[in-house]
């Protein structure tokens, strides 16, 4: 009976030290695994991506690394996809190309950046600006919120994860068409 009750408590010993750092690390791998591969665009493959017939909300955010501004919101943005994992979130870096391993990737793993990445590298700015919005000045960080029926402009940075979360609601929930 002695016996039977070590070998229980063996396997109870067992049992409850199992290492469950497989599934932490399976998640961190998850989330890290996101921007492992930085697609690279030029304006007409990205353009498809700044539109959508569907009624789900999107949020196409331009930003850089070296736009203090940008990198500001970022953590706001990133809470949003978070908070509302059915919004779709990009990121559209306008960092140099030559910089993706060395610097951009460093950078979002530093900062726990999960949203999809990519990089626009075209060098016809004029252009795709105007085509984007001819009302913007190409000044970052700039914000894109739409859906199949509604889209606003935003030529600033958000304050707070409110703030972002009120210009949503606004933009997707009261029809109106802005820039800001």
């Amino acid at each position: 009976m002695t016996r039977h009750i070590y070998y229980l408590v063996f396997i109870v010993f067992c049992i409850s030290c199992k290492d469950n750092s497989s599934t932490v690390a399976e998640t961190n791998e998850n989330r890290s695994e996101v921007n492992n591969e930085i697609a690279v665009h030029d304006f007409n493959s990205l353009e498809p991506l700044l539109y959508t017939e569907s009624n789900k909300t999107y949020i196409v955010n331009f930003w850089a690394m070296w736009c203090a501004p940008c990198v500001k919101e970022l953590p706001y943005i990133q809470q949003y996809a978070k908070t509302y994992p059915d919004t779709e979130i990009l990121l559209v870096s306008l960092d140099f190309k030559k910089d993706i391993e060395t610097k951009l990737k460093p950078f979002l793993k530093k900062h726990n950046i999960t949203s999809k990445v990519v990089l626009l590298d075209d060098p016809d700015s004029n252009t795709w600006i105007d085509k984007i919005d001819p009302n913007w000045s190409g000044a970052i960080p700039f914000t894109i919120i739409f859906n199949a029926k509604e889209r606003a402009f935003y030529e600033r940075s958000f304050e707070s994860f409110e703030d972002l979360e009120n210009e949503v609601t606004n933009t997707i929930h009261k029809p109106l068409y802005k820039y800001k």
